[in-house]
């Protein structure tokens, strides 16, 4: 898909600011609930951030105050018949996956609701900032069925099973500063500082060196998938790549001179 016609999306809006992506969801009368549409549309976006050079840090939020996503829009006929909805959950899963494995940093401004499938959009970010006030939980065990994208993976990893398993099983919603407690959240704040927040933290991202920030995001990612002498075998990896860049030598060269950084990302 040509970058033009992502751009187009009205489901979702998409603009590079600045070297930050700024993906909003746009379905306000439905409180951003995703449909079949809207996770292809997410798909050809974060395929388009992927191999967009002018993008080093994305933030995905929800217009407006109410919701950042409420989950799947369960009036789609798609999510209908079992084979359909399996479906869907699939390309889902994968678009998550996608998200999850981007080089660049990812942050989730949640502006308000955020359930089900908005919940663990959430989750395959890096950082996860919210509102005050708001509400936060994956409930598909109440509707019969469990989270499919990811949620019975990424949150026990992130809070621990205990807390995990007392979410998911029961489906109990919890409100942002309890989400804080356990650990869900890096930040909350109120509703009128969020995007300040959101873009600070952009900012710090952007002020770092573009291949040390790729690098250790991987090292990270990658070390808490196995086992920890595996994980320090690729931290090795990754810091003999680092060791390698002109970056290195830009920052070693600016610290020396004590003066800003001017990273190439190379």
């Amino acid at each position: 898909m040509k970058r033009k016609e992502v751009l187009r999306m009205p489901s979702i809006l998409y603009e590079v600011r600045s070297g930050v992506a700024h993906v909003t969801l746009n379905r306000e009368e439905a409180l951003h609930s995703l449909n079949t549409l809207m996770i292809q549309r997410l798909s050809d976006v974060i395929q388009d951030i992927s191999s967009n050079i002018q993008v080093h840090v994305v933030i995905i939020s929800g217009l407006g105050k109410r919701s950042f996503c409420v989950g799947a829009d369960m009036n789609d006929p798609t999510f209908q018949s079992a084979a359909d909805l399996i479906d869907a959950s699939s390309q889902f899963s994968e678009m998550l996956i996608s998200l999850e494995e981007l080089e660049k940093p990812t942050i989730a401004a949640i502006n308000g609701y955020a359930f089900g499938a908005g919940l663990e959009l959430a989750l395959a970010c890096d950082f996860r900032i919210a509102v005050d006030q708001t509400l936060l939980g994956l409930p598909e065990t109440k509707l019969g069925i469990i989270p499919g994208g990811g949620g019975t993976q990424r949150l026990p990893r992130l809070i621990g099973e205990p807390r995990a398993m007392e979410l998911i099983l029961t489906g109990k919603r919890i409100t942002s500063m309890e989400a804080y407690q356990y650990g869900l959240l890096s930040k909350v704040v109120p509703p009128e500082k969020l995007e300040v927040e959101a873009l600070n933290l952009a900012e710090a991202l952007l002020s770092n060196g573009p291949v040390a920030v790729r690098k250790a995001k991987h090292a990270i990612k990658k070390g808490m998938k196995t086992d920890f002498r595996t994980g320090l075998e690729l931290e090795k990896s990754c810091f003999q790549a680092v060791a390698h860049s002109e970056d290195r030598l830009e920052g070693l060269g600016s610290f020396l001179e004590k003066k800003p950084p001017n990273f190439k990302g190379k």
